[in-house]
């Protein structure tokens, strides 16, 4: 479907630049950029997947993962087949690889933003999701869903690997979007150009961007045994992240084996648990641990010690905290409570 967007440049009457993503591709004629749903037809965005998803559900915002964001809600999510990345541990590769694999895409839903918007509220979500792949390279079909949505009352969250533009933060999200989940997958470029053939800087800012807007922002590292997850490398990105904001929650999660990193183990929660006080020793004052069976799921003052918010999985009691604050001594918790 051809779209409007600020996101395409016209350089002559054969080429258009993306501006959605930091690949900044130029595009000839008939052809796709690198994430294989944004096609030149005409000097114009034909976006394929637009109105076309791959995956529905409705999932716990907490799966996302958002900790302190609307807690024990659900999120209508959504997402396509494409992706501008390439990472090697992906755990929805037959979406976002499909293109380059070759594998069958003629299987998605037929789904407009008006009916995406029924569906959400028709669940009793409170917010709406672009996740499953990356939805910065489907922002326009996300736009249109998210401005009803929010007319409707309800809110609207990235998934994303934080490879979006400056031009995409401040222009097209900034019509519909409320929070970010943004993947830091390392604090390594090596790591990026090797394993994701992608580059750590633009994710940096993004995340930095993303903040400076207003977004609410947390962010999450899968922990890969022997590739991600040295002490110093989560001490330097402790400290990065420290510096954007010490109050911003980081999800330590853990890797399981697939696509093409099979042959490594699964990340150890005695693994998560060290990196966890590392983290915590560098000044982050939420930090989460996923995937694995943990106390530190668990939402705790960081003046007082009280917990509130209490969480086994995607079981979800709110104990501790009225209006945002902590209810033992008034410490202010950051996040988006109703």
């Amino acid at each position: 479907m051809i779209v409007e967007t600020s996101l395409i440049e016209k350089i002559n009457d054969k080429l258009i630049r993306c501006k959605a993503c930091a690949r900044r591709c130029v595009i000839p004629e008939g052809k796709t950029g690198v994430c294989g749903v944004r096609k030149n037809v005409g000097g114009k965005l034909d976006l394929i997947v637009y109105g076309k998803p791959a995956a529905i559900n409705v999932d716990p915002i907490e799966k996302k993962p958002l900790y302190h964001f609307l807690p024990g809600t659900t999120a209508f999510s959504l997402g396509t087949y494409g992706c501008n990345f390439f990472c090697e541990f992906c755990q929805n590769w037959e979406l976002s690889q499909a293109f380059r694999l070759g594998l069958d895409t003629s299987r998605y839903y037929e789904l407009p933003p008006e009916k995406a918007v029924e569906l959400a509220l028709a669940y009793g979500s409170a917010s709406i999701a672009y996740t499953y792949n990356e939805p910065i390279i489907w922002v326009e079909y996300a736009r249109d869903i998210g401005i009803l949505a929010r007319e409707k009352g309800l809110k609207n969250v990235f998934v994303s690997s934080g490879y979006e533009t400056k031009e995409a933060w401040e222009g097209e999200l900034s019509k519909f979007l409320d929070a970010a989940n943004i993947d830091l997958k390392a604090f390594s470029d090596e790591f990026y150009k090797k394993y994701v053939k992608a580059s750590l800087d633009p994710v940096l800012e993004s995340i930095k961007e993303a903040k400076r807007l207003g977004y609410w922002v947390e962010i999450t590292t899968l922990i890969i045994p022997t590739l991600n997850d040295s002490e110093d490398e989560i001490r330097a990105a402790a400290q990065f992240l420290k510096s954007v904001d010490p109050e911003m929650p980081w999800h330590l999660t853990a890797f399981h084996p697939d696509y093409k990193l099979t042959h490594l183990p699964p990340t150890r929660r005695e693994t998560l648990e060290r990196l966890w006080k590392i983290a915590k020793e560098e000044g982050m004052q939420y930090v989460y641990i996923g995937n694995v069976d943990s106390p530190y799921q668990n939402t705790v003052c960081p003046k007082c010690g009280e917990v509130l918010i209490e969480r086994d999985w995607y079981n979800v009691r709110v104990k501790g905290l009225k209006d945002g604050k902590c209810i033992k001594c008034g410490y202010e918790i950051k996040g988006v409570w109703k």
